[in-house]
């Protein structure tokens, strides 16, 4: 490695984090997708999760200013894309997105979903599943926002079961349903409506939609490598191969095409930059987030050593690898949060504490429980820390 490449420290990593997340005070977001995109995209898997991620990042909200944003000036949207996963971004990106990712998700949904129509025996093959699409996008035109359980009731094709696996141990009879909505969903002709019940409810409602311009894979690809460099540089390849979830080398070509620029860090490897993007980054001032399970904080790199203590790993992450809730101070995790059947929030540091950081948060933790209001937040994936908190 050459001394001469510029070096850039844990610190200034986590300098970065607090200026460029918008989870310093000073650099919170003005509105909700500003917000998004400060981490490129919000995890979307739990509800709950968008929307804490998002406070975090705001100057001022309350929940009905994410739902605005998401049901009403659908100026934020859900699609399934990177990793596989439900993502929440801003309708600027959101091209990019279904065009660097959805897409090949959804090809892959529609062949797998054919081939378990043609595999049960029933006669369902293409045609079939293009009039059940067509069906249900007429329902949904009708209707108006449904949940999926509505759009079964008014499209009898969505009724049909098809058995999975046929003669082998994980043989099993499923509904059509959920597979061709998701498929719908993939192809960006639906998307994620307001839900029944409150803002951490999953059971979203449907509306039908025009699917997303499309933008030359090379194009799409790399303007997602320069927005998650700007946003979670230092990185390496392998940590946006990682969070993207493409093969190594459509990484590589992603980032190469942004024109960066590598770096030495302070473990003696190498990483890499947005171009000019190497200047030291000034501390921001003192400031202390809880931020939700799967927040994109946690879950930027593949690599977290620089503001994730190793061994408080067995604490904070589940079995699959998923990050619980966590506490922040300053750039680092340093413990973990859970909200009780009676709505207090508490939380246990981990180390790296002192007394200001305990004040800081303290404070935190009363700003996210008065924010929260009279709703429960149970992360989907449980950690050990998390479940202790609530015991």
């Amino acid at each position: 490695m050459s001394l001469t490449l510029p070096l850039i420290t844990r610190a200034e990593r986590r300098h970065r984090l607090g200026h460029r997340h918008g989870l310093a005070p000073s650099a919170r977001a003005a509105d909700v997708p500003q917000a998004a995109d400060a981490v490129v995209a919000l995890h979307a898997t739990d509800a709950a999760t968008v929307f804490l991620s998002a406070r975090a990042r705001l100057a001022a909200s309350d929940p009905t200013t994410i739902e605005q944003a998401l049901y009403e000036d659908v100026s934020l949207v859900r699609l399934l894309s990177m990793r596989n996963t439900l993502f929440a971004v801003s309708t600027e990106l959101a091209p990019y997105v279904a065009s660097s990712t959805a897409r090949a998700i959804a090809i892959k949904e529609r062949r797998s979903l054919l081939k378990h129509l043609e595999e049960d025996g029933q006669g369902l093959d293409a045609a079939w599943l293009a009039e059940a699409e067509q069906a249900a996008l007429d329902a949904l035109d009708t209707l108006g926002p449904a949940t999926g359980g509505e759009l079964s009731a008014a499209v009898p094709a969505l009724r049909r079961k098809i058995t999975v696996g046929r003669g082998k141990k994980y043989e099993a009879q499923t509904g059509v349903a959920t597979r061709v909505i998701r498929l719908l969903a993939a192809d960006g002709r639906i998307r994620r409506d307001r839900p029944r019940g409150a803002w951490t409810s999953s059971q979203y409602r449907w509306v039908h939609t025009e699917p997303w311009p499309a933008v030359a894979l090379a194009e799409a690809r790399s303007e997602i490598a320069r927005r998650w460099l700007r946003a979670y540089g230092p990185a390496t390849e392998v940590d946006f191969k990682w969070w993207t979830g493409w093969t190594l080398t459509e990484a590589r070509k992603a980032l190469a095409a942004t024109g960066a620029e590598q770096v030495r860090l302070e473990d003696g490897t190498t990483a890499l930059v947005s171009p000019g993007d190497t200047r030291p980054e000034p501390a921001p001032e003192p400031w202390a987030a809880l931020l939700p399970a799967l927040d994109p904080s946690g879950m930027g790199w593949a690599d977290r050593s620089f503001h994730l203590d190793p061994a408080y790993r067995v604490a904070l992450f589940d079995y699959a690898g998923n990050i619980g809730p966590t506490v922040w101070w300053n750039g680092e995790i340093i413990g973990g949060w859970a909200q009780r059947a009676d709505g207090r929030i508490v939380w246990r540091l981990l180390g790296g504490a002192d007394r200001a950081a305990e004040r800081a948060v303290t404070a935190e933790a009363t700003r996210l429980a008065e924010w929260i209001g009279d709703a429960r937040i149970t992360p989907r994936f449980r950690t050990p820390l998390e479940r202790e908190l609530v015991s």
